[in-house]
């Protein structure tokens, strides 16, 4: 039987997430890198990291790692880096992934292609005119050959990364991939399968309405409703911001163009988050980008683990098959692995340095919760353990 790994944000999870889980759980043993408490799209996470972790493990993962923010809430191709490295980590021989096109091979050839002297050069030509980063690289990838539409999607996307994020690590895993069904990403339509944006829409506005898209045995999970919402910081964040110097804006991570000047006299003239995004006008530069900046330079983090593989392993949670795992990947991983609060304590180097900064997020984002919680979850909550 496989180790298949999933890198999932399940924010927050929904029956469209246990589809996928389903379809691994056929394969074998479930290993899933899990998006800390802030995501890619520069935003707190709807729901804590443990909460999503116990979902997962109700509906069939077997063991649950950590993808710390500095890795969470960057761009794909950092984003994907960092999660393929957690599952590299943890045994896998086999990556599944949700995507429109519903093909690994057309990924695959993708990916090959993205990864070639003609398309480089070709992205240089159309970054040269001004359009954001991922037009220019959808057109350049035409040009060179690729199926048309298949960057357009968010999901093939980040496949393509996760190949190619592989080939960097040196590893020859498999890919497996269940063509996305019900909703697309960002839809805000019913469906058999909502999109993640649209679910967090109806849990905040109306509980019930929500609990059809919601597998059954995670209904307890959300029935406190202590939702994270980003607007609970805004304060906080632009008071840490206006404090901060060009210098400390320069070593944000994926940072390009001076944009680090454009964040400074924004923070400056901004007395709201909204102002401060729709001050940083940069054609190439996404609103979730400009959010992704924004927030980094909130929790301090820099450029030092950008583009690096995740250097520990902290695990949020497992069922007796992930215990099994556990004990192999103990014997064979080359990082240190979190279980428990005496281990954080003995991390030195990489390791306790984006530990620290994992462990500083946390503490933040239960600031963000409908109900706010003290800091410390990091170091005093405990592994859920599902017997069966």
């Amino acid at each position: 039987m496989a180790v298949v790994g999933i890198i999932a944000e399940f924010n927050p999870f929904h029956t469209g997430h246990k589809y996928l889980l389903d379809a691994a759980k056929k394969k074998g043993t479930v290993v899933c890198a899990l998006s800390g408490n802030f995501v890619q799209r520069g935003d707190v996470a709807f729901s804590e990291k443990r909460k999503r972790a116990e979902a997962a493990l109700l509906c069939g993962a077997d063991l649950v790692a950590t993808l710390p923010v500095c890795w969470s809430m960057s761009t794909a191709q950092n984003f994907a880096l960092g999660g393929v490295s957690v599952l590299k980590e943890c045994g896998c021989d086999t990556i599944m992934f949700g995507s429109e096109c519903g093909n690994v091979d057309t990924l695959l050839e993708t990916a090959d292609v993205l990864e070639s002297e003609a398309f480089k050069e070709e992205l240089g030509k159309e970054l040269k005119k001004g359009i954001t980063f991922a037009a220019a690289r959808q057109k350049a990838a035409e040009k060179c050959g690729v199926e048309k539409g298949v960057l357009k999607g968010a999901n093939n996307n980040l496949a393509i990364e996760y190949i190619i994020a592989a080939k960097r690590l040196s590893w020859n895993v498999k890919f497996e991939t269940v063509k996305r069904a019900g909703a697309q990403h960002d839809s805000k339509c019913e469906a058999e399968f909502v999109s993640s944006s649209y679910l967090r829409e109806v849990l905040e506005a109306e509980y019930e309405k929500a609990k059809k898209y919601l597998p059954n045995k995670t209904h307890h999970i959300y029935e406190d409703q202590n939702f994270g919402n980003i607007k609970r910081l805004e304060n906080a964040v632009l008071a840490v911001l206006r404090q901060k110097e060009k210098a400390d804006l320069q070593r944000l991570p994926g940072l390009s163009e001076g944009v680090e000047n454009k964040l400074y006299e924004a923070i400056r003239k901004s007395a709201t988050l909204d102002e401060l995004y729709s001050g940083i006008k940069v054609k190439r530069y996404t609103l979730s980008r400009i959010r992704r900046l924004v927030l980094s330079a909130f929790l301090e983090i820099d450029n030092r683990f950008f583009l690096k593989p995740v250097p520990f392993l902290q695990i949020l949670g497992m069922s007796q098959k992930g215990q099994t795992l556990l004990k192999k990947i103990a014997k064979e991983t080359s990082v240190p692995i979190i279980l428990r609060a005496k281990d954080a304590e003995n991390l030195s180097g990489d390791s306790k340095a984006a530990f620290n900064i994992e462990t500083k997020a946390t503490d933040v984002y239960m600031l963000s919760l409908k109900n706010s919680l003290p800091c410390g979850k990091e170091y005093t909550a405990k592994i859920i353990k599902m017997e069966k």
